[in-house]
């Protein structure tokens, strides 16, 4: 689901950018990701059903969107790292916490479909850029996995 999301438009009302970065969390034996630690109240919505929200306060300051990426039961997510602003943001949103703010999105929205009102994501024409793969960065436990994803434009 990482490289599907991105090109795709995150949108929150009359809020949109285009998705070009994100990473993704594996199951338990990431332990990176918030599942490697089981079920809990926190990570409860990364075990459901795929495609919706799991918003959770990082570092006690910012907030992060991820999408739910696996079957009913699996855990597993996409963090969006960035957006490129379409329509009522200004300039690029490098940064999950930068994002949710411009955005207005938080916890309010945990366990969200991302395919309702008043947050969703809405398909787009496939990306023109590459897609680049790097290990994910800002965290310390398996960094060296290649999960983030971005587009990289050509030439």
């Amino acid at each position: 689901m990482a490289r599907a999301l991105l090109g795709k438009t995150l949108v929150h009302g009359e809020r949109s950018g285009r998705i070009i970065e994100v990473e993704a969390y594996l199951g338990a034996e990431d332990l990176a990701a918030h599942a490697s630690r089981g079920l809990t109240p926190r990570t409860r919505v990364i075990f459901g059903p795929p495609g919706r929200a799991y918003v959770y306060l990082n570092y006690g300051i910012h907030e992060c969107l991820n999408v739910v990426a696996e079957p009913d039961g699996v855990p597993g997510c996409v963090l969006i790292r960035a957006l490129t602003p379409l329509a009522g943001l200004a300039g690029r949103l490098d940064g999950p916490g930068r994002l949710t703010k411009a955005m207005d999105i938080d916890r309010r929205f945990y366990g969200h479909r991302l395919w309702d009102p008043p947050v969703l994501i809405v398909d787009a024409p496939p990306p023109p850029e590459l897609i680049e793969v790097t290990p994910r960065i800002g965290i310390t436990r398996c960094a060296d996995w290649p999960l983030r994803f971005l587009l990289k434009r050509r030439g």
